[in-house]
């Protein structure tokens, strides 16, 4: 492994650190960035998700992507997990918690925010960022384009009905522009750039340069994307942070449980159905994983930016990056499990 991937636990949290004193002490920075949103999506961290995403893509070889589709058991799975059980399991453990456990430190109405918060986290399972967790465990990158295309197509259908019944709301206005231009961003743009590099430098010369040579100039390049996002998402956030230290702890309790039942959930699911790791892995962190743009954009719409429900959608990217690089390291750590699998 590489130096940052060695010490990535290390890079977040400094990098999250300095997130939070840049929004607390140099607030001009954070007003300038939100100047530049089209559809409730920051245009500067769409930028550097695509350099996340973009070195992925230059993998694909679009043959595999038809392969892919042939194996049916990792979709099947991923798409179970993340749409019959999670958004459920969220509203079950967060309701637990919130109302009965932490209840006389936050009290009943606090309680039904956060709770809102939650499923807006637990109904929208992972697009982007499952790459750079399907990059770290060297999953297969044209499964995991299929499966996070798939889940796309299911959150434009299901998302809203789905918070709607859990959060007893008839009326969800769910921001479709932010959804579809969120998937165009973070999916079909750096899909397009990789798919129209990877054909030009192969044309010109050679497949052997393209593998050996080309891929090697983007190590770490994902890595870095990964980092300067973190540095923008908390610079937005510092001041609820530092505002609110107890509350984030007792809001971190629920969501790291549900993290993990998933997984292991996922993970287990997929040594069933003896799926090679290259596979388990990804499937497993695409529903671990969540959709944080989508829900903090939702829950600003529905609730406001002081809410509850926000708050909530912000604790879950603050705990999510070191519990998902805690689960890339047990997958890497059990990938003997899957010795032997072959689809």
């Amino acid at each position: 492994m590489s130096l940052w991937e060695r010490y990535l636990t290390v890079w977040v949290a400094l990098c999250m650190f300095v997130g939070v004193l840049i929004g607390r002490f140099l607030p001009t920075v954070p007003e300038t960035l939100s100047k530049f949103e089209y559809f409730n999506v920051s245009v500067p961290t769409a930028v550097l998700i695509w350099l996340m995403i973009f070195p992925m893509m230059l993998k694909i070889d679009f043959t595999s992507i038809l392969n892919a589709t042939k194996k049916p058991k990792g979709l099947f799975l991923t798409t179970t997990v993340n749409w019959l059980i999670k958004p459920f399991t969220m509203f079950a453990i967060a309701s637990f918690f919130f109302l009965v456990v932490f209840n006389n430190f936050i009290g009943h109405e606090l309680a039904r925010e956060y709770i809102a918060g939650a499923v807006l986290l637990g109904a929208a399972p992972c697009t982007a960022m499952v790459f750079v967790w399907s990059h770290l465990t060297k999953g297969d990158a044209a499964y995991t384009l299929v499966q996070v295309s798939i889940n796309d197509i299911l959150i434009l259908v299901l998302f809203a009905p789905i918070v709607a019944f859990l959060l007893g709301i008839g009326n969800v206005d769910v921001p479709m522009d932010t959804l579809l231009f969120s998937t165009l961003l973070f999916v079909v743009v750096p899909l397009a750039l990789g798919f129209i590099t990877r054909n030009v430098v192969v044309k010109k010369k050679g497949i052997e340069y393209f593998e050996h040579i080309f891929l090697k100039k983007f190590d770490g390049v994902t890595i870095v994307g990964l980092l300067l996002t973190l540095i923008i998402i908390f610079s937005f956030q510092g001041e609820r942070i530092l505002n609110n230290p107890f509350h984030i702890l007792l809001i971190a309790v629920p969501l790291i449980i549900q993290n993990l039942f998933i997984f292991f959930i996922s993970y287990g699911g997929a040594k069933a159905c003896r799926l090679p790791f290259s596979i388990a892995a990804p499937a497993a962190m695409i529903g671990t994983s969540n959709f944080f743009e989508l829900s903090v954009a939702v829950s600003i719409s529905l609730f406001g930016l002081d809410s509850g429900a926000t708050l909530v959608t912000v604790v879950g990217v603050l705990v999510e990056v070191p519990v998902m690089l805690l689960l890339v390291k047990i997958a890497n750590s059990t990938q003997h499990w899957f010795k032997g699998y072959e689809y």
